[in-house]
């Protein structure tokens, strides 16, 4: 079967790949950020309402800072269902999930009509902003930045190889700036018959976005932003390619 290429961060790659080779799916890994743990000043957890998720890398900050206890009785609002899982495992003791994007994470939190302030652990480059999303909704959010995802520099020179010799039957993005950082690194070096051959498997239309702007045109969406339904497509792929 096709070998795929998962662009995501660490452990994250790591999970996916698993959980292609549990499909039947090869596949190489070339995380395009690296998360760094940032020294932030967090405020006292007494007097926020809820606590919102965007990440798991936010949760992984907070555990790197050890700050994750005062907050563990705090209403958590996560954006999907994995980051909700991670919430759980932490010891978070009331966790809701959203649907998967950042407006539905606006909505959840909306429709609980809390009666205070949302803290907001965020990462340094944002692809939403939740405070002016929940700011029509009368919620103060306070954001902190806790982690920061580094862009890598350069493809690994083997992963390089294999792309302008397409190797890969698909790359898998789950997120904008995976997206924009692949492009950056890697669009120079294909040609363009390359880039409209070669399949793209992205989360949603907003990380497609920056792959249809470096003429990348093989764009297959996943029918919900979640790991599951990444999975589903890469499946059904893989099987319309190869045959079941």
């Amino acid at each position: 079967m096709m070998r795929m290429l998962v662009t995501r961060p660490e452990p994250d790659a790591q999970a996916t790949q698993e959980r292609l080779a549990a499909l039947g799916i090869p596949s190489a890994m070339a995380p395009l950020m690296t998360r760094q743990t940032l020294a932030a000043n967090l405020p006292m957890a007494e007097g926020f309402a809820a606590i919102a998720f965007t990440s798991t890398n936010a949760l992984r900050g907070l555990a790197d800072l050890e700050a994750l206890s005062p907050f563990l009785t705090t209403p958590a609002f996560a954006v999907g269902d994995r980051t909700a899982h991670e919430a759980r495992q932490l010891g978070f003791v009331s966790v809701t999930p959203a649907d998967g994007t950042l407006g539905s994470l606006v909505t959840t939190i909306a429709l609980a009509r809390l009666a205070g302030p949302v803290f907001y652990p965020a990462g340094k480059h944002l692809s939403g902003d939740l405070a002016h999303a929940l700011a029509p909704h009368g919620l103060m959010v306070v954001t902190t930045p806790v982690y920061e995802m580094v862009a890598e520099s350069r493809l690994d020179p083997e992963i390089a190889a294999a792309l302008s010799a397409e190797d890969f039957g698909a790359v898998l993005f789950y997120s904008r700036r995976t997206a924009e950082i692949f492009c950056a690194l890697a669009a120079a070096n294909l040609t363009d018959a390359q880039r409209r051959r070669l399949p793209m498997l992205c989360l949603s239309e907003n990380v497609a976005a920056p792959l249809i702007d470096n003429r990348f045109s093989r764009i297959l969406l996943a029918d919900h932003p979640s790991e599951e339904a990444m999975m589903a497509l890469a499946l059904a792929f893989a099987r319309e390619q190869t045959g079941p």
